[in-house]
């Protein structure tokens, strides 16, 4: 268990700046060396938010990401990109995401680019808090791929990407990285309508090289694609199926959610550490000090 009480985090994302969201508009106008300048700054302008707060545990914001699972594609072999997303207009919805078709088998000859963030991280990151990474599980992965005549449905994409997925975590952790959260929001979105126990399978065999080797944890939540949420917000029908996730912590979505479901934590906590949300990511209300006391207070 964590001897730190109240030990402190983001889960990962963190929003770009706007200079960044301007320069992504543009990269033709960078160079290999700008391009490489302006992702330092960006981590760097996200590890001052963090360390001004003073985070026991920092992420790089997954600055030099697109999304937090949708920039993984462009490592992937045997797919061909969706060049533009089918809808434009209308309220944000994951049809405008798009999907990729599979050409060919599927492998990560560069691996998946955590490694290469993790080093940038551990580069800029002043010495004292914990750095941490993240990366997107192989069911959450499987979401944006179209199933082929080799892989004819979301698990067998998921059992295809389960082994380059397992790599990258080795090498995250060869790397130097004690603290790694392996997201899988699919899971949490659809198990109330999929096979948990399969899901928990899955998972479990995804980390089961590094179970030991490193702080290891998993973020459950409903989806946050242009802050809204995706699937069944209860976490009700998870458990007590993903209590059996090999994991050291679990990330509960609570305070978007008014703590609804509160009484979860206590189960949890009874098999691992939690990570409580205490802050509102989806609302543009920006806590004061006193509504993250009475809400630490409260769980």
């Amino acid at each position: 268990m964590q001897p730190i009480p109240l030990r402190t985090t983001v889960i990962g994302s963190y929003p770009f700046p706007g200079w960044l969201e301007y320069a992504c508009g543009h990269l033709d106008q960078f160079g290999a060396d700008d391009l490489a300048e302006m992702q330092d700054d960006a981590v760097v302008a996200a590890l001052h938010d963090q360390l001004a707060a003073g985070l026991d545990v920092v992420t790089d914001g997954e600055q030099t990401r697109l999304d937090f699972n949708l920039s993984f594609y462009g490592y992937l072999a045997g797919i061909e990109l969706e060049g533009a997303s089918p809808r434009r207009f209308g309220p944000p919805a994951h049809d405008q995401r798009g999907k990729h078709r599979i050409s060919s088998h599927l492998a990560a000859p560069r691996g998946l680019g955590a490694v290469d963030e993790f080093r940038r991280l551990q580069r800029l990151a002043p010495p004292g808090p914990v750095l941490k990474s993240s990366v997107p599980g192989p069911y959450t992965l499987s979401g944006r791929l179209v199933p082929s005549t080799a892989y004819p449905d979301r698990y067998a994409i998921t059992e295809a990407l389960l082994p380059l997925v397992r790599h990258e975590l080795v090498a995250l952790v060869e790397a130097g990285c004690q603290e790694v959260t392996v997201d899988e929001p699919s899971m949490s979105c659809y198990a109330h309508r999929e096979d948990r126990r399969r899901l928990v399978d899955i998972f479990n065999r995804t980390v089961e090289p590094i179970v030991g080797k490193c702080r290891l944890s998993t973020h459950l939540c409903f989806g946050n694609y242009k802050g809204r949420a995706v699937g069944l917000r209860r976490y009700q029908p998870m458990f007590p199926d993903f209590l059996d996730l090999h994991v050291d912590e679990m990330h509960l979505e609570m305070a978007s959610r008014e703590f609804a479901e509160i009484e979860i934590i206590g189960q949890v906590a009874e098999r691992t550490d939690v990570s409580v949300g205490i802050v509102d990511v989806k609302s543009y209300y920006i806590e004061t000090m006193d509504d993250v006391a009475q809400r630490c207070a409260r769980v």
